[in-house]
């Protein structure tokens, strides 16, 4: 990994703009999430939870790549392309939306956020949405624009997190609600600053708006984190399993509807505007779901890592759904998980059985998520 001229698969997966500066603070292995590396390892993933929730972690996640919107109809367009009510999204503001298709499956779970009245960034989870909303607007008889801005974000992300944005942009920065956005300056740097994160702790996301000042940008942050034992790390899967926070292609898929995630209140079927999916999911609503995701504490030994393939879930020797996302929880020091059972076999206390690679494993119902349920800790 010392030697970067060595490091790839070839030029068709993107570097980000901070991925010199990742590999010098220690990342060692590398995961491709919408067609760019994205830094995975920066040592040991329990050591990276605890300093996320004791001090503060700086991630790469400039593979969240934006879908820019603007035209005059971009707001109409907008609303095409989710079922979540946009009547009152405000120029600022953030929002987390469903893109669906015409069945009501799910092809991207993103932060919305409006920069102007006619000018919305997209920004995404692991799936070809560029794609999907250009093909939407050839025949949407909409005037609107989409392209891929040179944007890429960092999050920085834990209790401390406040406080060395503080110190890179001064008092005012504090006075960012949650779900709100501001455009900034750093040393000449354009940035725009948000207070959203994929940790369920205290954060923010800071889109770098020139990508030849990734690596200045990296160093600044780090160097202003100093005092509050600021790491470089990645996103944790164990504090976004604890929030209940989804992962695309794990937790939920194409094939997955809102209603079975229990997020009928990103759907709004009463109102007057038409987007992709409605006619379906009135039709899901209608009939009710077959399946459901549900928490599970998982018996045994702790994991000594991720779930790695989706593992059957059993009720009296019937396969009857699959974990998507498990994990050992040390500050719960419990097996947590994610999954996806029939919707009868929901209620809490329900006990099944697991077939993983290593053998059978007893679960039980629970509620979700596991830790900070009221949202706390990010909304604080």
């Amino acid at each position: 990994m010392n030697n970067l001229k060595d490091f790839g698969f070839g030029t068709q997966i993107r570097k980000s703009p901070f991925f010199d500066a990742t590999v010098r603070w220690g990342a060692t292995n590398f995961s491709v999430y919408n067609h760019m590396y994205i830094p995975r390892d920066f040592g040991d993933p329990e050591q990276n939870f605890w300093n996320l929730i004791n001090s503060a972690i700086l991630c790469d996640v400039a593979v969240e790549r934006q879908v820019e919107i603007t035209g005059a109809d971009a707001s109409k367009f907008i609303q095409l392309l989710t079922p979540r009510d946009l009547s009152n999204f405000k120029v600022g503001q953030c929002k987390y939306i469903l893109i669906t298709n015409e069945e009501g499956g799910i092809l991207n779970d993103p932060i919305l956020l409006r920069l102007e009245e006619n000018r919305y960034w997209i920004s995404l989870a692991d799936s070809d949405i560029l794609l999907w909303a250009q093909g939407v607007a050839v025949n949407s008889g909409l005037k609107v624009k989409i392209s891929e801005p040179d944007v890429s974000p960092l999050q920085l992300q834990g209790p401390n997190s406040g406080k060395i944005m503080e110190a890179l942009f001064g008092k005012d920065i504090l006075d960012l609600k949650y779900y709100w956005h501001h455009e900034k300056v750093l040393n000449g740097i354009p940035l725009l600053v948000s207070r959203t994160g994929w940790s369920s702790e205290l954060g923010y996301e800071i889109f770098l708006r020139d990508h030849t000042k990734g690596d200045i940008l990296w160093e600044r942050i780090m160097e202003a984190g100093i005092p509050y034992d600021l790491k470089p790390g990645h996103t944790s899967s164990i504090r976004r399993i604890e929030g209940g926070m989804l992962s695309y292609h794990a937790d939920m898929d194409i094939n997955t509807n809102p209603f079975e995630l229990g997020l009928d209140r990103l759907v709004n079927l009463e109102g007057k505007e038409d987007f992709i999916g409605k006619t379906a999911l009135k039709r899901i609503k209608d009939n009710g779901v077959l399946r459901k995701q549900v928490g599970l504490i998982i018996e045994g030994q702790p994991l000594s890592g991720p779930n790695t393939r989706f593992w059957e879930i059993e009720y009296n020797e019937q396969i009857v759904g699959k974990v998507t996302s498990a994990i050992y929880s040390p500050r719960l020091k419990q097996n947590i998980a994610l999954a996806m059972i029939s919707a009868d076999l929901t209620s809490i206390g329900t006990e099944v059985k697991l077939k993983t690679l290593s053998g059978e494993l007893d679960a039980k119902i629970v509620e979700k998520p596991f830790f900070d349920p009221k949202k706390l800790i990010t909304s604080a």
